[in-house]
């Protein structure tokens, strides 16, 4: 099982054409490291946090990293046993939705759990 997420930009007025948009996922295995990190509601549940557009996610998201990036030893401990889910998966992905975020802050946030 894995959370998908997917930044959508609105069709352009005038002419229709829509942007590919960003999509990725990750395994569920990481929620509780997630929410140790403080960033689990604007990832799994971004709907019920009031979150629309990206732009809502990127602070979020900013601090959870730097605070996992301070302090490894402490979200290592919630690596997945069988290694489906770990510090050193969590982290760069978390930097690419960040990335992406910020090259799209306007996008709508949807996401598949």
């Amino acid at each position: 099982m894995s959370l998908d997420v997917y930044l959508e930009s609105d069709p352009c007025p005038y002419c229709g054409r829509k942007d590919d948009g960003f999509s990725s996922n990750i395994t569920h295995n990481l929620g509780r490291m997630a929410a140790e990190a403080g960033i689990y509601d604007v990832l799994w549940r971004p709907d019920e946090a009031g979150i629309e557009r990206a732009s809502q996610v990127a602070d979020t998201l900013r601090v959870g990293i730097t605070e996992m990036r301070a302090d490894p030893e402490r979200f290592r401990r919630f690596n997945a046993a069988n290694g489906w889910g770990t510090y050193d998966q969590f982290l760069p992905w978390l930097k690419e939705y960040l990335a992406a975020c910020e090259a799209n802050p306007s996008a709508r946030v949807r996401v598949s759990r």
